[in-house]
């Protein structure tokens, strides 16, 4: 499915900052992604062939977002972070229970979102 959505990303064309706000949007559209993607990682603390398979997964993942936030960002360190980031938000996002003062939660990830795009 990673290889879909990245060929999905690709297709729309664009500059780097545009295919990642197409890739946010993707990855946040697709029904019951998270329960998915919760379970995988849970039955991946138990099973080491699929912990395997996470970590390819992650990997292809995090090494997709570096050549496009790359383009943007010269400096390595920062393109790690930001990729390190988004893949954190879109993990926990929903195990946190914080309230965000004037702002909901989806304004909070797309502010965040935004900041890492600049």
């Amino acid at each position: 499915m990673t290889d879909e959505v990245i060929e999905q990303v690709e297709r729309g064309g664009g500059d780097a900052r545009a295919k990642l706000r197409r890739l946010f949007a993707i990855a946040a559209s697709i029904p019951d992604m998270l329960k998915v993607e919760l379970a995988i990682r849970d039955w991946a603390r138990r099973d080491p062939a699929i912990a395997k398979r996470l970590r390819r997964l992650d990997n292809r993942r995090m090494e997709y977002m570096r050549s496009l936030f790359a383009q943007f960002c010269p400096d390595r360190d920062e393109v790690e972070v930001r990729c390190f980031i988004v893949l954190s938000v879109f993990i926990a996002n929903h195990f946190l229970a914080a309230e965000h003062d004037e702002h909901g939660r989806d304004e909070v990830v797309r502010l965040a979102m935004k900041r890492l795009l600049e």
